[in-house]
């Protein structure tokens, strides 16, 4: 397979294992560590970590103490008056909403908030400038397809959303090059025999805006990079209403830092991404999908090497046929090039090389658009499987590729009968994991169970708490298990200084830095 890397090779991966736990009910009383003593996994918190402190907030003990994921206390914003939802319908007329029923699909738990639906980067504009100096706390919202409770008002804060920004600004065929306005425009470029360097399982709903945001992974990683690296230039509209202008176009531009590399994951916190220019790569000719299985990990591991979901719950609830022999562990593996006999060929090798070497169990090729999709689903169609197992535990984990199945394994045997089922899958060539865990009913005890141990296997072996879905609110606090103090700290003067008023609040930053 090496000689297909150098014709633009594309590998979309994608694994899954399960192993069903028993749905017996968990006990009545979880042993809880009192606070100032570690559980074992780390022996010694490492410099910067929160060690400790993550613990103390989950131990039991004579007094409560919340979760790190739970709320912090509202802070002394100003309240939304009549006056304020005047100016802002004079702005945007008919684009201020109120009303609770449409209020409902923008809030979780709240309907206290205000709706504003901008249209350009001059509405943007105002309305930050106008909620900075009245103090109004704001909530920027995307598609709204996160799960970390990045794009949601904790409290009454409004939301500010870019349902309305998806207009294409231009395009250059030339060089691939393109400047829009929030929405994935996958089929605007397909059209123009390009695509978008990243593919998603949400690409019907999320925004690219909300996508650059969060510094989204998706499929295409392996072949086109990260974010970081295909978006050319942004415009921000920051926290008081000033607009930064950094709509490069140019791939090669090394004159002073590089700003937009500030607001790339930045969540909201920094300032609203108004427009993004992206370089996009062109639409292959050729596209093929192999769907494997094997016996064991490491087998996996191996194929994947020379190369360079869980069906059950599929089966079960979306009546997914599994098309090949039932096995342990199952890839996607997606190539493309600009000669589909050549590239055919190539597939068809490796493949019957992996068989022959005893590595791979089963395997089906497709070549056709329909069935390309059919294979893609049964990993795109995981997370809404898992929806009807239970309530889910989601945690989006990065680690060293040898690692990744090893968390699974130690979670299941940690959790043992008080998880109903434990589900990986994920993305093998960049080492990121999404690691479900369902039980009948939101379960505390359970999640005390998970939670911190979850974070604390990840950074005993270097991982990353979340590979790339974001800290929102749900994470803010185990930002120390994945970064240094004095890389935090750095992150909160940095938000001081674009956002002295701390009107885009709550998310990212631990509690201690708001």
């Amino acid at each position: 397979m090496a000689g297909l890397l150098h014709r633009r090779l594309r590998l979309r991966t994608a694994l899954r294992w399960l192993s069903p736990l028993s749905t017996a009910s968990p006990p009545a009383l979880v042993r809880t560590l009192p606070p100032g003593f570690s559980s074992g996994l780390l022996q010694t918190p490492r410099p910067g970590s929160c060690g400790v402190h993550c613990r103390e907030l989950h131990a039991g003990g004579e007094r409560p103490t919340p979760s790190p994921a739970a709320a912090p206390e509202r802070r002394p914003f100003s309240r939304v008056t009549p006056e304020d939802l005047a100016f802002f319908s004079k702005i945007i007329p008919g684009r201020t909403i109120t009303d609770p029923d449409i209020l409902e699909t923008s809030n979780v738990d709240w309907l206290k908030s205000v709706l504003l639906r901008p249209q350009t980067t001059e509405d943007v504009s105002q309305i930050l400038g106008y909620c900075n100096s009245r103090n109004l706390a704001v909530s920027p919202q995307g598609g709204n397809t996160g799960l970390v409770g990045g794009s949601v008002p904790v409290y009454d804060e409004i939301i500010l959303s870019t349902a309305l920004m998806n207009i294409v600004l231009n395009f250059d065929s030339v060089s691939g090059q393109y400047r829009c306005v929030f929405e994935s425009l996958s089929l605007f470029l397909e059209d123009r025999d390009y695509i978008m360097p990243l593919d998603l399982g949400a690409k019907g709903s999320c925004h690219i805006g909300g996508n650059v945001a969060t510094n989204a992974g998706g499929l295409r990683l392996i072949c086109y990079g990260s974010l970081q690296g295909t978006v050319l230039g942004l415009e921000v509209v920051l926290a008081d209403g000033r607009v930064l202008d950094y709509l490069a176009t140019l791939r090669k531009d090394n004159t002073g830092y590089d700003l937009k590399q500030l607001f790339i994951g930045s969540e909201g916190t920094l300032g609203v991404i108004s427009a993004v220019t992206i370089l996009c790569p062109r639409k292959p000719k050729a596209v093929n999908v192999a769907f494997l299985g094997w016996e064991s990990f490491e087998q996996l591991l191996q194929t994947f090497q020379r190369c360079r979901e869980d069906m059950r719950l599929l089966n079960t609830h979306l009546k997914l046929a599994n098309p090949i022999t039932d096995c342990p562990f199952y890839i996607v593996i997606e190539t493309s090039g600009s000669n589909p006999t050549h590239d055919e060929e190539k597939l068809h090798q490796f493949l019957e090389e992996a068989m022959t070497s005893s590595q791979v169990i089963d395997g089906t090729v497709a070549m056709e658009e329909a069935k390309i999709k059919a294979l893609w689903s049964l990993r795109e169609r995981v997370t809404e499987a898992l929806t009807h197992d239970g309530f889910t535990y989601k945690y989006d984990i990065s680690l060293p590729v040898e690692r990744i199945y090893q968390l699974f394994t130690d979670m299941r045997e940690h959790l043992r009968d008080r998880a109903k089922s434990v589900v990986g899958y994920g993305h093998v060539g960049d080492g990121n994991l999404h690691l479900n865990i369902t039980s009948p009913t939101k379960d505390p005890v359970l999640l005390a169970s998970i939670e911190p141990f979850v974070y604390e296997w990840t950074v005993r072996f270097q991982g990353s708490i979340s590979a790339e879905h974001g800290l929102g609110l749900k994470k803010r606090n185990y930002i120390y298990y994945s970064k240094a103090s004095l890389a935090v700290a750095l992150m909160g003067k940095i938000k001081t200084m674009l956002d002295p008023k701390g009107i885009l609040p709550y998310k990212t930053l631990p509690d201690d830095l708001q």
